[in-house]
């Protein structure tokens, strides 16, 4: 793409001033209303003056140069957006891809929602950003039309120029962008858009437009950010969550080298915002991180330090014999169905607290003047950030510029502003910018962490081995927060069932109860949260049952999914559910990995799961050799996928099953967050590993299913029919059930 690097990081008043200069164009957006609804399309012309008062609204502009730049207003996690949503107006808008320059935009509410996560981007956007780029040509088109003197129904749009066939005259999009900016915008209903039969662009392989910049090292992630004059901050919390500082060596510490300020920040009650602490403000990064090593706190702890890993999992046993605080689905007669069965299983399936661990560790910069705050920070959710900026500091929401950076990963920490408002908070006290960087210590020990859980479960299947019988009870985790002056318990994020959860509502006697255990651990959404271990819990045991049963796995998941068609949402996800969708990928992923066709010996086998995650119905096989001393290998994953009628990016979108199937066989089979004296035992990843390129699969095979339904994002859903897959291929290649995580707690030896 011509110009990539010149305006890739540029925030939107950067553009201003380097667009304003060249005169003419068309400059094309959306206004948002309060409710986040697209009010109308509009069109300007692009002198000074306009430019100044509508460029906080574009999403299209086109230059008397032919130059197309579109802005991105999500943030870039790693997940592609920022090349794919772009995609869609340049499919509608008929341009040449090389003509595009992308840049990524600020925060502002005419945009709507610039959240990333719960893989909404795509879905939330992908019909208005047809109809953007549908308008924009239908305008050039028009124009075009105009200078002629013909029809614009004699005219095509193709390659960033509108053609005349009939006289073989063609002009650029560039020739024309100044007239087509004069034009009244033409009405919604009279906009056509494209036969998706005669896409160009949509669904061929893209590489992300950061990619150059990425692999030559250039500055686009938050940690990269330098301005002026800019002072390094660490911030120092109690190692047990929650405590509080009584006092501190500030004297000491502010007389080493380097060092320009120490101070105590008083902080609050809230896990997910400004927590009590020291801040260590130097001239540079190095020099904040050896002063902080000279810091000697003394902390009320608080009641979090009697918290322990240990006591939680004795306590979630003591719950598991009694009643469930809150019973989410009691359908027929539980307790008489699993008498009455020719057969009963029970097993109890634990998983611990883990950290994200994105690569680049939490970070912001912040900068205070004149009652006013600019922020740059690698946010998945930058209004959270505003948000918690301005109640916290007292800072209108119009004096706070937050500009959205690139970020190192974020698989759902980053939609927790803790991080920003630390920033801010340290900003107050600065005089002039300050970038306040996390350690990986920090990361791993303050993180919003994935919950664990403890499920305690009984079937019962009669005798032609049909599942009858499904009671789940739930101990889970909460946090005591103040709602209204009252406090409450806040289950944490992926720590809620929901009655809907598979297979709830396909078990004619199914009972689903839940009991959440009060802790001090800050929890925040995980890559597919609940899901991620909900799929390992109920499809391990699924699996457990077709075993009991004597029945082939495949088989025994299509009868329970059984002929049920359409499910609307009843419980608290409120998500409907298209079993025929489901049964798709599930036959369609057992015809790829050829399932049941194969001989294997022992210390191999094959496991099968799905998972209805993020509005995507994904299905997947798990091919593992177990050695006799208990090393596991992924030799094969066969992905089978439905996320509706069109794949944006093909490239992206192999690239998100293949990093979900990655990410969940690391989960999977290494982390886990110990905790003791209401503290992260773990530091660092040589006691927190990552999966390496050894422990990878062998191959992973991946598989789209175009079917006539609404495009839904891929971030998430591919990852959690991993885990289960993989586990009931161990027991499919050894004998052996794993129901504690991470799977290095089970011995797989076997002989």
């Amino acid at each position: 793409m011509r110009g990539a690097n010149e305006l890739e990081n540029a925030s939107r008043r950067d553009f201003l001033r380097k667009t304003a200069m060249t005169g003419g164009g068309l400059i094309l957006g959306l206004y948002i209303d309060k409710s986040g609804r697209s009010a109308e399309t509009i069109a300007k012309p692009s002198s000074v003056s306009d430019a100044g008062e509508f460029i906080l609204n574009a999403f299209i502009r086109i230059a008397p140069n032919g130059t197309v730049t579109l802005i991105s207003k999500q943030p870039e996690i790693g997940q592609g957006i920022k090349t794919s949503l772009p995609m869609v107006i340049a499919e509608e808008l008929e341009v040449n891809w090389q003509d595009v320059v992308i840049i990524q935009g600020d925060l502002d509410p005419v945009y709507g929602s610039q959240s990333a996560g719960g893989s909404r981007s795509t879905p939330t956007n992908y019909d208005e950003f047809h109809r953007l780029g549908a308008t924009a040509r239908t305008m050039l088109i028009q124009a075009a039309a105009e200078l002629w003197q013909v029809s614009a129904d004699d005219l095509i749009a193709r390659d960033s120029a509108v053609h005349h066939p009939a006289s073989g005259r063609h002009l650029s999009y560039g020739q024309l962008a100044t007239n087509a900016a004069t034009l009244k915008v033409p009405l919604p209903e009279s906009i056509r858009l494209k036969d998706p039969k005669t896409y160009k662009l949509l669904g061929t392989r893209i590489g992300g437009v950061d990619n150059p910049g990425i692999v030559t090292g250039k500055p686009l992630f938050g940690i990269d950010v330098q301005l002026p004059g800019l002072l390094y901050a660490v911030y120092e919390k109690s190692p047990a969550f929650g405590g509080k500082v009584v006092s501190a060596n500030l004297d000491k510490v502010k007389s080493l080298p380097g060092v320009r300020d120490v101070f105590i920040i008083e902080g609050g009650n809230n896990l997910k915002g400004l927590l009590s602490g020291v801040a260590v403000v130097a001239d540079s990064t190095w020099a904040a991180f050896s002063a902080r090593k000279q810091l000697e706190v003394i902390w009320d702890e608080g009641s979090v330090a009697t918290q322990s890993w240990a006591g939680f999992t004795a306590t979630a046993r003591d719950r598991s014999k009694q009643q469930g605080t809150d019973i989410l689905r009691n359908d027929g007669e539980v307790e008489l169905a699993l008498k009455q069965s020719a057969k009963t299983v029970e097993a109890a399936y634990s998983y611990p607290f883990i950290s994200h661990a994105s690569i680049e560790p939490q970070n912001c910069t912040a900068w205070y003047k004149d009652g006013a705050i600019e922020i740059w920070a690698p946010t998945q959710n930058p209004e959270a950030g505003q948000k918690i900026v301005s109640e916290t500091l007292g800072i209108q929401k119009d004096k706070i510029t937050l500009h959205i950076t690139r970020s190192g990963g974020g698989f759902g920490r980053r939609l927790i502003p803790d991080y920003i408002i630390e920033a801010a908070a340290i900003a107050l006290r600065v005089v002039g910018p300050v970038k306040l960087t996390w350690s990986r210590e920090d990361d791993l020990r303050h993180d919003q962490f994935r919950a664990g859980g403890f499920h305690f479960l009984r079937a019962g299947i009669n005798e032609k081995g049909k599942l009858i019988a499904w009671h789940n009870h739930f101990v889970t985790f909460a946090n005591q927060v103040v709602v209204d002056g009252a406090p409450k318990l806040e289950l944490g994020s992926g720590a809620n069932l929901s009655g809907d959860e598979f297979p709830g509502r396909w078990i004619e006697n199914c009972r689903l109860e839940q009991t959440p255990l009060e802790c001090g651990i800050p929890m925040g959404p995980w890559r597919a949260p609940r899901s991620n271990v909900f799929a390992w819990v109920f499809h391990s045991f699924i699996d457990e049952l077709a075993h009991a049963a004597g029945r082939d796995p495949l088989e025994f998941r299509l009868e329970i999914l059984g002929d049920k068609g359409f499910l609307p949402g009843t419980g608290e996800q409120g998500i409907p559910y298209d079993v025929n969708r489901m049964k798709h990928v599930l036959q369609h992923v057992a015809e790829q990995a050829e399932w049941g066709k194969k001989e294997f010996p022992r210390g191999k086998g094959q496991g099968i799961a799905f998972h209805f995650s993020h509005r995507g119905y994904i299905a997947q096989v798990a091919e593992v050799t177990v050695s006799k001393q208990g090393k596991l290998k992924v030799d094969r994953v066969t992905v089978s996928t439905d996320i509706g009628a069109q794949i944006v990016n093909l490239s992206g979108a192999e690239n998100q099953v293949q990093g979900s199937v990655v990410d969940g066989l690391g989960a999977l089979m290494f982390q886990e967050l110990n905790i003791e004296n209401g503290r992260i035992v773990q530091s660092n990843f040589d006691n927190y590993p990552m999966i390496r390129i050894a422990d990878a699969p062998t191959k992973i095979g991946v598989h789209f299913l175009k079917t006539d339904n609404p495009v839904t994002g891929l971030g998430e859903p591919a990852l959690p029919p991993l885990a289960p897959a993989v586990c009931n291929a161990i027991f499919a290649a050894i004998g052996i059930r794993v129901r504690q995580l991470p799977l290095i707690k089970t011995d797989l030896r076997w002989s």
